[in-house]
């Protein structure tokens, strides 16, 4: 009797439940229904926002820079970020321009790149700080060469903070043990020994199948003579 009592009571509050949602929704039918059409709206500008303005972009900007890559691959620097003033208007301009799209974004690196292998860091630092890539190795490789920038400049405390958040970044056999070693060598220059160790430590215990782990006992050698001269 009680569980029959129990069914007829929860049937009871599921009912006025139902009831009381069929009131509210005829009550506010005009408010829902303006509401339901202003998140059609909303979601009807972002896809056309998406397909319309910003995939199109985007493709210009592929065919943009298209051009430049060539160019970095053939070392042509002042080429790669000014432009040939025919069919390539350079990396910076492309950056500017495209910024906000993912090839945009991606031209900033490149003219970080231009900037620093024509010998101006600082204004290379720029630029890549403003890279915002998700792809870890290219954002990896592009921390790391922050770190080298600041090395030019003589900011090597700095620097070493870049090599190691790069080969964390990294975490692979290839990008993470150049980077530790970078920073190993980094640190030796500011006597700092045991952290040039413990760099190059790294790189033997945890990437020992990479090209670096080859000869890095020397370096470990080194470093521990030198710290136990300190």
């Amino acid at each position: 009797m009680a569980k029959k009592k129990q069914e007829k009571e929860n049937e009871l509050e599921v009912g006025v439940i139902l009831s009381r949602s069929e009131q509210f929704i005829e009550k506010n039918k005009k408010l829902l229904t303006y509401g339901i059409l202003g998140v059609a709206t909303i979601v009807g500008l972002i896809i056309a926002y998406h397909y319309g303005y910003a995939m199109p972009r985007n493709e210009r900007a592929k065919v943009a820079i298209f051009k430049g890559e060539q160019f970095l691959e053939r070392d042509s620097f002042a080429l790669a970020l000014n432009g040939n003033g025919l069919d390539f208007e350079g990396f910076e301009a492309i950056a500017d321009q495209y910024g906000g799209t993912e090839t945009g974004n991606l031209a900033k690196a490149c003219t970080g790149i231009c900037y620093y292998k024509l010998g101006d860091p600082q204004t290379a630092i720029k630029w890549l700080k403003s890279y915002k890539g998700v792809d870890l190795q290219t954002a990896s490789t592009v921390t790391g060469l922050i770190g080298d920038c600041y090395v030019s400049i003589g900011n090597t405390k700095e620097a070493v903070g870049y090599f190691e958040k790069a080969a964390a970044k990294a975490d692979n056999d290839l990008l993470s043990p150049i980077f530790l070693k970078k920073a190993g060598i980094a640190y030796e220059s500011m006597n700092q020994y045991k952290e040039a160790i413990k760099a190059y430590t790294t790189i033997k215990e945890k990437y020992n199948r990479s090209v670096e782990a080859m000869d890095i006992d020397k370096y470990i050698t080194r470093a521990e003579i030198k710290s136990e001269q300190q």
